[in-house]
């Protein structure tokens, strides 16, 4: 799952991003309302968490700006200003969520899927492929029910396959939606992460679930036995 953190306070940015990063998001960050709003017209974002003090304008109007586009990705305000009348405004203005400073990161991240999964586009409550059963949710997953034991980033990479089983998902798809804007686009980390899901799958499947496309890159197929 991808997120675009829009706060300039730098302190803050860089703990969410370490945290959610380490709970397998892709974190892109903006520091102003300008760069915020260019970042939600070029990229796709799972949630977006936005600060309402920004130098350059308020997250406020950002808001109504996202919304105007009929942008519908999920938005969670995240601010020192708690006041009634503020919650109102944010929720008024098309906010799905509202968090206030100073932030605990778990709420935050349960926070954060608990929006994504409401997001009637997005995330189902539970993939079933076959065998292959994914809860992003719980951040679970299993094959003939035996639980797999991955990473936080591995979990992100096989729910990301399985939310498009049959279709093929390429390199770059994969570096923009699970590393973000810090993958660095020559790196093999992709190649590592796919060999040690197919090692985990294949502990209690003999199929091959993750194939690769030559060309197009991979497909989560189901499982047949």
């Amino acid at each position: 799952m991808k997120v675009l953190i829009i706060e300039d306070d730098d302190l803050l940015v860089h703990n969410l991003k370490r945290f959610l990063r380490k709970e397998g998001f892709a974190v892109d960050i903006a520091s102003s309302k300008e760069d915020g709003l260019t970042q939600t017209e070029v990229n796709e974002y799972d949630c977006v968490i936005l600060d309402i003090n920004l130098p350059d304008g308020s997250g406020f109007d950002l808001l109504r700006d996202v919304r105007a586009k009929k942008d519908k990705t999920p938005v969670i305000i995240v601010t020192a200003r708690g006041q009634v009348e503020d919650r109102i405004k944010g929720l008024n203005r098309g906010a799905d969520d509202y968090v206030s400073k100073p932030v605990d990161s778990h709420e935050l991240t349960a926070r954060i899927r608990a929006v994504i999964r409401r997001n009637t586009n997005s995330v189902l409550p539970v993939i079933t492929i076959g065998n292959l059963v994914v809860k992003p949710a719980q951040q679970f997953a299993s094959v003939k029910n035996h639980t797999l034991n991955l990473t936080a980033k591995e979990f992100a990479v096989l729910e990301y396959l399985a939310q498009y089983s049959g279709q093929a998902i390429t390199r770059t798809m994969l570096m923009e939606h699970i590393w973000g804007s810090d993958f660095e686009t020559f790196s093999n980390v992709i190649d590592v992460y796919i060999r040690n899901l197919r090692r985990k799958l294949e502990k209690y499947s003999n199929q091959n679930l993750i194939k690769t496309i030559r060309g197009k890159g991979y497909i989560l197929g189901k499982n047949e036995t």
